[in-house]
């Protein structure tokens, strides 16, 4: 029997599964690259916090999709960076883990200190 309410639904997962495919790919390269830091520190060295975004996380049976989902949804509200970042794991009885990871989303200063650029910066 034909359905007229199922058929959208299958090709819309799909097309989600592609997006989400593509979000943690480029969180994965942006953080790999170094351009998207990800500390467990309150601060980033040499580096200042301009705007705190919030906390965002990331959750999955997997320890890779949990961490570039937590990357990529601090990419999707603005951010430059995480702080603060913890994980969890959640073992259960039938063997499987379940991955927990959070921190928080901020936007940084695009400009470095004057004292990293030097004094040659700071006379001109």
């Amino acid at each position: 029997m034909l359905s007229f309410f199922g058929g959208t639904e299958k090709k819309t997962r799909r097309t989600d599964d592609l997006k989400q495919g593509k979000r943690l790919q480029n969180a994965k390269e942006l953080f790999y690259t170094g351009k998207f830091p990800v500390v467990t520190t309150p601060i980033i060295k040499g580096r200042k916090i301009r705007r705190v975004l919030g906390l965002v996380s990331g959750r999955g049976f997997d320890s890779e999709c949990a961490f570039y989902g937590l990357t990529a949804s601090a990419i999707d509200i603005g951010a430059d960076a995480i702080i603060g970042y913890q994980e969890n794991v959640a073992f259960h009885p039938d063997g499987s883990r379940y991955f927990s990871c959070y921190g928080t989303a901020v936007v940084l200063e695009k400009n470095p200190p004057a004292k990293a650029l030097g004094a040659k910066a700071v006379m001109q």
